[in-house]
């Protein structure tokens, strides 16, 4: 048993951070399927004094899915995406990307759902597509003339880039409008983000800065054991006072010194302070 706990620690150890969220998404849709009342104090409402009584949602909608084609492709866009961005960039820009797509297309969602042709039917709004959309226009938007190969030719990234947008545009006439409203905040997360990146500017920082501090103050720091320590005043670094006086001056120096290394100068009596001041002088 222990060696499969260090086996599973060993992995999960060497799996980035975007795969982490991967097998995040993929335990919560598997909880969701035996507990599925659960999964709805994860969704994002559409209505936005719901919204205010549950607003971890605006982030955990982005964790919750549904359905298994659901899940199946948005993992599969993440797990590729994350390869490519992954290679070009740090794990925390990743995170800021995936979290800042996911909370713009949720505030996109709840500022405009009730504009939409179908917003008379009340659906919470779940799916990682916002986060996803934000890493594929990221990298679409920061390096618009790599070519991507698909099957057996090579088309450059900003092609799909805009053939997404028009998809989601589109989208919002249809009977998913709200999904694809959150997919278009993510698409203007991403495109902001790299752009502004390219001017040197990283605009994830104040949010990275935000987690940072939060998961700090979650965090404890280990106490180190208190230490006694005994000063035995008929001993000096463990010769009797009888011994020690008949060393010369260097062999009663380097028996302090060593004490200090082992019990630190305030374990040494006022005599062998004493000596050791005169020693320096």
């Amino acid at each position: 048993m222990a060696s499969l706990n260090q086996d599973l620690k060993y992995k999960l150890s060497r799996l980035s951070v975007l795969e982490k969220i991967i097998l995040i998404n993929v335990a919560v849709f598997i909880v969701g399927r035996v507990f599925s009342p659960l999964l709805s104090w994860l969704e994002l409402p559409s209505a936005f004094n719901s919204f205010i009584l549950k607003p971890w949602s605006i982030v955990t909608y982005a964790f919750t899915h549904y359905g298994w084609l659901h899940i199946l492709f948005n993992m599969l866009w993440l797990y590729v995406l994350g390869r490519m961005f992954l290679n070009l960039f740090s794990a925390k820009m990743a995170l800021n990307v995936y979290f800042l797509g996911a909370i713009c297309g949720g505030v996109l969602y709840l500022l405009f759902y009730d504009f939409l042709p179908d917003s008379g039917v009340n659906v919470p709004l779940v799916g990682a597509s916002a986060s996803v959309r934000a890493l594929l226009i990221f990298l679409c938007a920061y390096m618009p003339n790599q070519d991507v190969r698909v099957i057996t030719f090579n088309i450059k990234l900003w092609y799909i880039g805009v053939a997404i947008v028009i998809i989601d545009v589109l989208g919002l006439f249809g009977n998913n409008g709200g999904g694809y409203l959150a997919h278009l905040g993510g698409v203007i997360l991403g495109y902001l983000y790299a752009k502004q990146l390219t001017k040197g500017n990283d605009i994830g920082k104040g949010f990275e800065k935000t987690m940072d501090a939060i998961v700090g103050f979650f965090k404890f720091k280990k106490k180190s054991p208190l230490k006694t320590v005994h000063k035995n005043k008929s001993k000096v670094g463990g010769y009797t006072k009888a011994d020690f006086s008949e060393f010369n001056n260097q062999k009663k120096i380097d028996v302090i010194l060593d004490k200090i290394s082992k019990s630190g100068y305030d374990s040494l009596t006022t005599d062998e302070k004493e000596i050791l001041f005169r020693a320096g002088k």
